[in-house]
């Protein structure tokens, strides 16, 4: 029974994944190497892996920061209160629970060149639907949850003592931040940047949305293949995809590995 149920794990994983990642690749070589080389060093191909590489960037940035900053308040910050603190957490999984199409659309009717908000922004000269801004603020919104979830289980973890220590002996705030939680809770910042790079390589739906998938303008990789399937271009399509596949791949074992050198720390 048991080398039965190993069996269909084998092919479920063949099914799912390594079929499908044997199919675009093939699909990305279908015309050689050439093929996939024009198809990767298309002008609209480079921008759109430049735009990419910009979101990611911005977004790694801020979701790291805001999130480190959201996991010590609903870990550390007592005078919260507990319901406050529940509905915190109730928000930062907000986009597991929502679609990120519905999260897209969430920022357009709140910042579109329709809503007072965005009315106030194209005043003063800032676009943020269809835009750069907007891009970068959608897939903030899927990727939040992965920091946020990666640092405080370790905060929870290690307690408070060490840092109610510090700040008896006179340390301040980002002192004791520095010298005393950040030791702890690197290894979970250094997951949740890798998890947050390549969800950020893949996101589609809410990008899609924000964006308006404007060529040469705010078309991001993702968005490219689409629009390539979309034309019966399969053998661009695949090469983009390959390329994106490869890189999350690569920083999924980046993260093995560190997990395997924080086991020998």
């Amino acid at each position: 029974m048991r080398k039965l149920w190993i069996g269909l794990t084998y092919l479920v994983f063949f099914l799912l994944i390594a079929a499908p990642l044997g199919k675009m690749a093939i699909g990305a070589f279908s015309e050689g190497f050439g093929g996939f080389w024009a198809a990767l060093t298309r002008p609209e191909a480079l921008h759109a892996l430049m735009m990419t590489g910009f979101v990611v960037v911005v977004v790694t940035l801020l979701n790291t920061l805001f999130g480190i900053m959201m996991a010590l308040y609903l870990v550390r910050a007592n005078w919260l209160g507990r319901r406050v603190r529940g509905l915190l957490n109730s928000i930062v999984d907000l986009p597991y629970a929502v679609s990120p199409v519905i999260g897209g659309l969430m920022i357009v009717l709140l910042l579109g060149p329709d809503s007072a908000l965005g009315a106030v922004f194209e005043q003063i000269g800032m676009k943020i639907v269809y835009a750069f801004p907007g891009m970068v603020i959608a897939t903030l919104f899927v990727t939040f949850p992965l920091m946020v979830r990666e640092v405080m289980p370790v905060l929870q973890e290690i307690g408070s003592q060490q840092e109610e220590a510090a700040s008896t002996l006179g340390a301040y705030g980002w002192t004791t931040f520095w010298k005393v939680t950040w030791p702890s809770i690197r290894w979970a910042v250094i997951y949740g940047v890798i998890l947050t790079v390549a969800r950020s390589l893949g996101e589609f739906g809410a990008v899609l949305v924000v964006s308006g998938n404007i060529m040469n303008k705010t078309q991001t990789a993702t968005t490219l293949v689409y629009q390539d399937v979309e034309n019966f271009n399969v053998t661009a399509a695949g090469g983009i995809a390959l390329v994106l596949a490869a890189f999350s791949a690569g920083l999924l074992l980046l993260m093995e590995w560190s997990k395997r050198r924080k086991e020998v720390h």
